[in-house]
């Protein structure tokens, strides 16, 4: 599905643009190496294979990107051990500072200094956070993040969390720890990736607890997605009703089909296009004060 399909699927909508809030811009040395475990189908992909439609140098992706409309997207980056995630935000800075259509985003990982980086980074702008739990190989609850949630509770920023025990579970994946999570940070605004993937349920029953907590689309409802985590049908009644907390996320560059593919699965729920203007626009414009 091309650009003239997103062309034509935004035409129809009325929408200025898509805003995606799930892509991912590294560093050149990082993201090859997250391209070569993709190429290697490891055990965190579910041993999957899982090519990659977008394997294109930097400046041919942020064209792709905008081709598609896109008026406002991500860098989302993430470290899988300590002293990487403060440099990450150096990085990710200056791409926001040179790319003015990126939401500055900044990540952590539980070691001591968390607090100072994120503080940081949210100082510089970061106005987008990125955890991956699966990757990071870390409980959310960690007594050294005590300080980073608190500070991203008390202002609002949003966190894209890779928490679901998709595409293979880890040791602290799962509803659980974000549970025991909000317990504690009860107005985090945690955006649950991959719609909390496969645990569906169980991540809506803790939206419905907690008012700030969202949701991203990316790869749900694909093909590709459906095949290994199909969303339960009759959970869709729930995403109507929560409409107003979902945002549209990709995973580009790194998804194994073409970008349409993301937007032609979402309206073929059938939850009508005033959900469908919301999850690919409306919210994440409220979210970020784009509107």
């Amino acid at each position: 599905m091309s650009e003239a399909f997103v062309t034509a699927f935004r035409a129809r909508l009325g929408l200025p643009s898509i805003i995606d809030v799930h892509t991912h811009f590294m560093p050149e040395q990082v993201l090859r190496k997250v391209w070569g475990y993709f190429d290697s189908a490891g055990p965190l992909l579910g041993h999957r294979e899982w090519p990659i439609t977008y394997r294109d140098e930097e400046q041919v992706r942020l064209k792709t990107l905008r081709g598609f409309g896109v008026s406002a997207f991500t860098s989302l980056v993430y470290p899988h051990r300590p002293d990487m995630a403060a440099w990450l935000n150096e990085w990710s800075a200056d791409f926001a500072a040179r790319t003015p259509d990126c939401l500055h985003t900044a990540t952590f990982y539980p070691e001591h200094g968390a607090d100072s980086y994120v503080q940081a980074a949210l100082g510089a702008g970061a106005r987008i956070f990125k955890v991956h739990v699966q990757v990071g190989h870390f409980h959310p609850g960690d007594p050294l993040l005590n300080e980073v949630w608190g500070m991203l509770q008390d202002s609002g920023t949003p966190i894209v969390i890779h928490c679901g025990s998709g595409p293979a579970a880890g040791e602290f994946t799962g509803p659980e720890p974000i549970a025991e999570l909000l317990r504690r940070f009860p107005r985090l605004r945690l955006v649950i990736a991959h719609m909390g993937a496969p645990e569906y349920s169980e991540f809506l029953d803790l939206a419905e607890t907690y008012d700030e907590v969202l949701f991203d689309t990316t790869m749900n409802f694909t093909d590709f997605f459906e095949a290994a985590d199909p969303f339960p049908v009759h959970e869709r009644p729930r995403l109507r009703d929560l409409g107003d907390r979902i945002l549209f996320g990709s995973d580009f560059p790194n998804i194994p089909y073409a970008y349409g593919h993301a937007l032609h699965s979402l309206e073929r729920l059938e939850l009508g296009d005033h959900w469908l203007r919301q999850v690919c626009h409306h919210n994440a414009a409220r979210v970020f004060g784009l509107e």
